[in-house]
């Protein structure tokens, strides 16, 4: 892709767009409050899709996806009330109810899910440019996501019926919900990520305020009448609007028991500051992350650099986990950088429904241009661009740029670019990329690459202790769903993965007794009657 013409030639004429790729403006004009859609005649978003068209002079015209209510502070007091009445201080419907009982709501809602998939994978795809198979990747790992916190929570309340008796006490203890919690996801995964602490927290008997991310909030639209449909009123309630306007009313009515924000950490700093009680606050946060890969002399290339380009730029490296600084032993580096630059090349750009595409446009307009600046600085720095075409632009369609030698003088050392520009650093002494690791603002993860088990093995000690997860000659990334998602320093806050999940988003509460004839009779009555739904022997199969 020698020239800015023909990547702008990879839009399509209104015309070629697939009959099965082709989308139907969709105007919301309603939200989800208090287990009504309520009626919106106030302010509009327009949502300008990631994807352009080419007219026949060649110019790029925005398409529009549709639009969504622009609420603000009257329309954010309207769902907290909502989720503030049905958690009731704790004695509402939603967290007095069995396990049993929410379990089968969260079910209910993922088989009415399930039914307008096509609509939300073609929302996805037009909204923030992921491919089309991606995109049905994301909505099924939704869904199995939903299945496997259902079996763990109910391994996790199994664990949990039965009583114990220590130094003549006799208790059960289970996990209680915390109140209201606000979720909020990315754009670049908005419906697996937002999601993954909306289940959990629904599913432990929190009410929820879920904020649709900028990037991405029509495709929730679909899915409002299923929460409507499985549960009970004002248990999921929505809000549309400007992030900087709602959410910090949110935050400042101190109704919020729990933060549960995917995004920047400066966001999540600001917002925490605004909550006026803040040890009433719990956060779950998954946050920025600058994940580098260290390249040993001794590290398979091959491997090395497909892991790499996969880590580097899959959804066009718009991803918290993604690999976003290389450094690679001075040894091999011109061989690595060759073979990076080459396979970078290979790379299918175009457009989402097209087969075997793999960089599509953009959905952040301003990103290209933050990109552009980004290499502009490195390369009048000395550094190269060195596979071809990259770094040109197009629209919304930026051409991936492996960008080499990169040092600690230029921004792509130190900023997370979440776009697809790799940088790539050579070093002498594996000290340097541990140094650069160890002062890092970030924490989340790093590939480390090499055969050497002696100094896998001493490296890996090292680096534990300074990231969350240590990724042994592959790329970085966040599943299986079952394994710990965390981070150090600024990149998180909590740990997220399907049984530290339903742990973050509730709380240990017990019911105690002394141990005598008269007790043991009351607790035998209280399980035998089913008299509560929170001291209780019952298995879930």
């Amino acid at each position: 892709m020698s020239s800015i013409s023909e990547l702008a030639d990879l839009f399509p004429r209104a015309s070629d767009i697939p009959a099965d790729a082709r989308i139907t403006p969709l105007h919301q004009r309603e939200t989800l409050v208090g287990g009504e859609m309520r009626r919106f005649d106030g302010e509009l978003k327009a949502v300008m899709s990631a994807l352009r068209v080419r007219q026949p002079d060649g110019t790029l015209d925005h398409v529009e996806v549709g639009s969504y209510p622009l609420g603000g502070a009257s329309e954010a007091r309207a769902a907290l009330d909502a989720a503030v009445a049905a958690y009731d201080s704790g004695r509402g419907r939603w967290p007095t109810m069995t396990v049993a009982g929410r379990i089968a709501c969260v079910e209910h809602f993922t088989r009415l899910m399930v039914e307008r998939r096509e609509e939300v994978v073609r929302l996805i795809m037009w909204e923030i440019g992921k491919t089309r198979g991606d995109a049905q990747k994301e909505f099924d790992r939704t869904v199995e996501y939903v299945s496997a916190t259902v079996d763990a929570l109910k391994e996790l309340d199994n664990s949990n019926s039965r009583f114990q008796v220590v130094e003549g006490t006799i208790a059960q203890i289970r996990r209680a919900p915390l109140g209201v919690a606000l979720c909020m996801g990315p754009y670049n995964y908005p419906l697996n990520e937002t999601f993954t602490t909306l289940i959990p927290a629904l599913i432990m008997g929190n009410t929820v305020v879920l904020k649709p991310p900028k990037f991405g909030a029509l495709l929730f639209y679909p899915l409002l009448f299923a929460f409507q449909k499985a549960f009970p009123a004002g248990v999921v309630n929505t809000i549309y609007g400007r992030g900087e306007e709602v959410v910090p009313y949110l935050m400042g009515s101190g109704q919020i028991n729990v933060l549960a924000l995917i995004g920047s950490s400066r966001v999540a700093d600001a917002l925490k500051k605004q909550h006026p009680k803040s040890n009433r606050l719990r956060a779950v946060l998954g946050l920025d992350a600058k994940n580098p890969a260290i390249i040993l002399p001794d590290a398979d290339l091959e491997t090395t650099v497909r892991e790499c380009v996969a880590g580097s730029l899959s959804f066009n490296g718009q991803r918290c986990t993604a690999l976003k600084l290389i450094f690679v032993h001075r040894s091999i580096a011109d061989t690595f950088v060759a073979k990076l630059a080459d396979a970078v090349n290979r790379l299918k750009c175009g457009m989402p429904w097209e087969e075997g595409v793999q960089i599509t446009p953009l959905p952040d307009e301003n990103k290209p241009r933050y990109l552009h600046d980004c290499v502009a600085q490195a390369v009048e720095l000395g550094a190269c661009v060195m596979n071809d075409g990259g770094g040109m632009s197009a629209g919304s369609l930026f051409r991936p740029a492996v960008v080499y030698p990169v040092d600690a003088r230029m921004r792509l050392y130190h900023e997370e670019q979440f776009g697809p520009v790799v940088p790539v650093v050579p070093f002498d002494d594996v000290q340097e990329p541990l140094d650069y690791i160890i002062g890092s603002d970030y924490g989340q993860q790093v590939s480390l690459f090499g055969n050497d088990a002696g100094q896998i093995g001493a490296l890996t000690d090292q680096l534990v202790n300074q990231v969350c997860r240590v990724n042994l000659n592959c790329q970085c990334q966040r599943g299986p769903d079952v394994f710990p998602f965390a981070g150090r320093k600024d990149s998180a806050e909590g740990t997220l993965s399907v049984s530290d999940a339903l742990r973050a988003f509730s709380i240990r509460s017990m019911v105690a007794t002394r141990q005598s004839p008269a007790s043991k009779a009351l607790l035998n009555s209280i399980v035998d009657g089913r008299r509560s739904n929170f001291i209780s022997t019952g298995f879930l199969l």
